[in-house]
């Protein structure tokens, strides 16, 4: 057993005598600094509580019976297995453009409902790790481990209730997800505290002895197939399964991880195998207490928490066997196949290039160098001297990551990848073997001039600040964070094996530079140009793709001692490196919610120092406000490109900025430019600084503007082809009035722009605006009415002639059922979307939830300023007023706006299949209009007969029109 403390909490770690490693936290600090211990108050109250659980155990299983089986679990989404994760970020093909459809408003409100999901206080959670993986699918059933993750949450000898965990979680502000990755399996949840233990009995039940029925198979292989179905429209997916295929004869990166219908249930019937006794069997071999790390954190002692695990977690089984092992199957891609240049056909609109390397596993370094990060650290670098920097001045690329994303399928104990993927622009598409050159130049300057200090001191001190003044994480995120690591690191580092740099050995770092030759990498080239040309089709996914030696020039050339190019080089030291992490001394009185310090007719400025969290960082958010954007499509086209014009020409100056740890983020919002940075303090004002100065004096060329458009078209085009925000425009076009569709200002850009609208339109946005701003953190009232001053003074605009409101005007829709049924503009998509939107002018949503970090309580101040609202305390009486709501008043409410005069609007869009009367199914590459130019347009469907009494809408803008539209409207009160 030892015991420690960090990060304000203490922690304990115990193994258990069946073999099971857990790690025990405790809130020391629980944000105000009193200790982990109840009042007298909470006390009767979990006294109570504990009594109604009493009395309400014999029915909760009458009431759990009736609980909505949700896709895998609450919370559970596509992203349910690491190897399949469809988040673009990991994808080289993310061109980090602003995502016009991102709403300022929206991404708040998210947040605050992601946080506040029915917690009173902070949550506790538990996390456990299980090691193995999808490396471990037996050959005739692939996709029975991430089945089997579905399959031990259906109910348990003790806990019967097929989804009765999932209503216990519901009923108790509750969530849990899991996640199946290559050689680990991971299950977490939360809950309110005073039900955690509760909580936690009913999960290890799972682990204990789950009762995995034979009648729930074949409704979860559809929880399996749905997901699986999701997931096929993502080019990072599809990439990935291309990737695996190419793996060597009898390595498991050559299976299919997924699962779906046919691999679970049609084909293992029609081959006489038996997946329930199969998957018992898999769960009786690899569900061991020994393959198992836990993690749980509560407000409670380490003793209770200690005695809580042993009772509940000793009942694991312990099989004795030993632990799968693949770390003998290296160099799984080390093929003539792997070496060559592959061309895909992507869903999304895009241009990529991705060059990777299988390297030997390098997971065993991560207490010395972390010599993948070093490498990463540099190529994937956007200042001067760097790779992007080089191309972007050529005008070949967009954005560029370069790295290992550390989830099983990139790091694992067979191999680890090193990938350096480049979005490319139409010309650097015609240029791509020149960009992969400039690449390898790059790598070739780095093997010459060997590891160097400097840079990784560098790396050591940005990476050491942002762990000691971490802020606290959500404590579901964090269990799961530290159960894996449990999995790979020692003891002593299990909180910092993944964040910290201990040790520089440069001959460990020049080892893995020098595995980085052309000869060896892996060429992926993702384009719609490639359609026509593409002949093979990968198995599971269906992407389209060929395979091709490399150009025997290039190969020539690169098998040469080829020259380095000048204009290539390390980055200069960092000058936003913070130093000084003193807390500031308050110059004015505190107060609990932000005070207007600074009111002129330019603007006004809203600030709170920080006297909660007690960090030296800082938020600053301004809005640049003008009536402008709305005025036409063309102008919200017009404000998107230069909003991604502005992005674009900070890419470089601004990039040493935010490796130290200091983020912005510029976002054309609906009324205005919004800007938004965080970080320590110290240098925070720099970075700000240096955007107003480029926005000053904001200018491009000529090939910048066409770059930007080009790419421009894209996204706007990648939006329209995913249903979810498909169904977001369409519902939005029908519900705010004057509102421009995503159809609109595609059509709108594809009709073109001139040079000259676009330098006339920031000429003219400049001359005029309103500036909204919030300072929170680290600063005194003096220092934080320097930010405004100092855009008043470089922007040197005159203030508006009349009020812009923030707000769209809402229409006033009927009291009836209405319908708007459109098909998906992606022919290859089987995902359908339903959105279901209640009119009511409001509903109390949120519940008290204290703030975990200074980021959250920015968030719901934000919101305020940004809406003009300025109800800073709004959250305080929406709790008392929550307090007055009575089961009778909720009963009447739920009626009123169940009745005949309802006031509902249903967004349907609908996917290509059979089932959907399309006598074909296209391949899942093909989009509608996809390389044409043509502009895509909705196709609306009527009804389908279960829908009796709706009202059908055909024509969006015709039938909007005979509506009367709202007031605009604020909660003030």
């Amino acid at each position: 057993m030892s015991i420690f403390i960090a990060n304000n909490y203490s922690f304990r770690y115990i193994r258990l005598q069946n073999g099971l490693c857990a790690l025990l936290i405790s809130d020391l600090n629980y944000l105000d600094g009193s200790p982990a211990a109840l009042s007298s108050e909470e006390e009767e109250e979990e006294e109570e509580d504990n009594d109604d659980d009493e009395s309400e155990e014999e029915s909760d299983e009458d009431d759990d019976s009736g609980a909505e089986i949700e896709d895998g679990r609450e919370g559970f989404d596509d992203e349910d297995c690491d190897e399949g994760d469809e988040s673009e970020d990991n994808d080289g093909d993310n061109e980090d453009f602003n995502d016009p459809d991102d709403s300022e408003l929206e991404e708040l409100a998210e947040k605050e409902e992601t946080r506040k999901r029915g917690c009173t206080e902070k949550q506790s959670a538990a996390a456990l790790c299980v090691a193995v993986g999808s490396f471990s699918d037996p050959e005739d059933l692939p996709g029975l481990a991430h089945f089997l993750e579905h399959m031990v949450f259906m109910g348990s000898l003790k806990y019967p209730d097929e989804n009765g965990f999932d209503a216990f979680l519901k009923k108790h502000g509750g969530s849990d997800n899991a996640s199946t990755d290559c050689e680990r399996t991971v299950f977490q949840f939360d809950v309110q505290r005073k039900y955690f233990k509760e909580a936690l009995d009913r999960w290890a039940q799972f682990f204990i002895h789950p009762l995995m029925i034979r009648d729930a198979i074949d409704r979860e292989v559809e929880a399996v197939d749905s997901e699986y179905q999701l997931a096929r429209p993502s080019d990072a997916n599809r990439k990935e399964m291309l990737f695996g295929s190419l793996a060597r004869p009898g390595h498991p990166m050559k299976k299919f991880f997924w699962g779906n219908a046919d691999t679970l249930k049609h084909e293992p019937k029609m081959n006489n195998i038996d997946t329930y006794t199969r998957l018992r069997d898999f769960w009786q071999r690899h569900y061991s207490a020994h393959y198992m790390t836990l993690v749980v954190q509560s407000k409670e002692t380490l003793d209770t928490l200690e005695k809580w695990v042993t009772e509940i977690f000793s009942e694991i089984p312990n099989n004795g066997l030993p632990k799968p092992s693949f770390g003998h199957l290296t160099q799984p891609f080390d093929t003539p196949e792997f070496h060559k240049l592959y061309k895909v056909v992507p869903i999304r609109k895009v241009h990529s290039l991705s060059i990777t390397w299988a390297l030997p596993p390098q997971e065993q370094y991560y207490r010395y160098v972390k010599p993948l990060h070093y490498i990463s650290w540099l190529v994937g670098h956007e200042g001067k001297g760097s790779v992007l920097s080089f191309l972007r001045k050529k005008f070949w690329a967009l954005a560029l990551y370069g790295g290992n994303g550390e989830t099983g399928f990139e790091q694992n104990s067979t191999y680890s990848i090193f990938s350096i993927s480049v979005t490319l622009t139409d010309e650097g598409y015609k240029h791509f073997y020149e960009v992969a050159h400039v690449v390898f130049q790059y790598v070739k300057m780095l093997q010459k001039r060997g590891p160097d200090k400097r840079i990784w001191e560098e790396i050591q001190k940005i990476e050491a600040n942002e762990f000691h003044y971490q802020e606290q994480t959500d404590p579901v995120d964090y269990v799961e964070s530290l159960c894996e690591n449990m999995q790979l690191f020692q003891k002593e580092d299990f909180l910092t094996g993944d964040q910290l740099l201990f040790e520089y050995k440069p001959e460990i770092i020049a080892d893995a530079l020098n595995q980085l030759s052309p000869q060896r990498a892996n060429l992926v080239l993702l384009s719609a140009a490639n359609e026509g040309q593409c002949h093979l089709k990968e198995r599971w996914f269906g992407t389209q793709y060929s395979v091709e030696d490399i150009d025997k020039y290039w190969s020539d050339l690169w098998a040469s001692d080829f020259e380095l190019n000048q204009d290539l080089h390390l980055p200069e030291e960092n000058k936003y490196i913070a130093t000084d992490f003193a807390l500031k001394v308050a110059d004015c009185p505190e107060t609990e919610y932000p005070v207007k310090t600074l009111s002129t007719q330019q603007g006004c400025l809203w600030y709170r120092k920080d006297d909660k969290f007690k960090i030296p960082k800082g938020y600053v958010r301004f809005h640049l406000i003008s009536p402008l954007i709305q005025q036409s499509a063309e102008n919200i086209v017009l404000f998107d490109t230069f909003v991604n014009i502005l992005s674009h020409n900070l890419g470089e100056p601004a990039y040493e900025a935010d490796v130290a740890q200091l983020e912005y983020k510029l976002v054309a919002g609906e009324h205005g430019l919004i800007i938004r940075v965080k970080g320590f303090n110290h240098k925070l004002p720099l970075l700000f600084q240096l955007i107003i100065d480029y926005l000053s004096d904001f200018s491009f060329t000529p090939a910048v503007f066409e770059m930007i458009t080009e790419q421009l078209k894209k996204t706007y085009f990648n939006i329209l082809i995913k249903p979810e925000t498909l169904a977001k425009d369409v519902r939005l076009l029908i519900l705010e009035h004057g509102r421009w569709s995503m159809i609109d200002k595609y059509q709108t850009l594809m009709n073109g722009l001139s040079i000259e609208s676009l330098s006339s339109f920031v000429k003219a946005f400049k001359s005029q605006l309103f500036v909204e701003g919030l300072v929170q953190g680290n600063f005194t009232s003096r220092v934080s009415t320097d930010f405004l001053n100092y855009v008043v003074q470089k922007l040197q605009f005159a203030p508006l002639a009349h009020p812009c409101p923030v707000q769209f005007r809402v229409v006033d829709l009927p009291n009836t059922h209405l319908l708007c049924k459109v098909k998906t503009l992606n022919k290859g998509d089987a995902n359908s979307e339903v959105t279901v939107y209640y009119q009511v002018t409001a509903l109390i949503k949120l519940k008290e939830c204290e703030d975990s970090h200074l980021g959250e309580e920015v968030d719901r101040n934000w919101n305020e300023v940004v809406t003009q609202q300025y109800l800073f305390d709004r959250l305080a009486r929406e709790i008392e007023a929550l307090k007055s709501v009575t089961k009778s008043d909720l009963v009447t409410w739920f009626q009123a706006h169940r009745s005949n005069k309802k006031k509902v609007l249903s967004v349907h869009v609908v996917g290509y299949g059979k089932h959907e009367g399309d006598s074909e199914v296209t391949a899942v590459s093909e989009v509608q209009n996809s390389s044409s130019g043509e502009i895509p347009h909705l196709i609306f469907l009527p009804p389908s007969s279960l829908m009796t009494n709706v009202t059908s809408i055909k024509d969006i803008k015709a039938y909007t029109s005979t509506l009367n539209v709202l007031p605009y409207h604020k909660i003030l009160k």
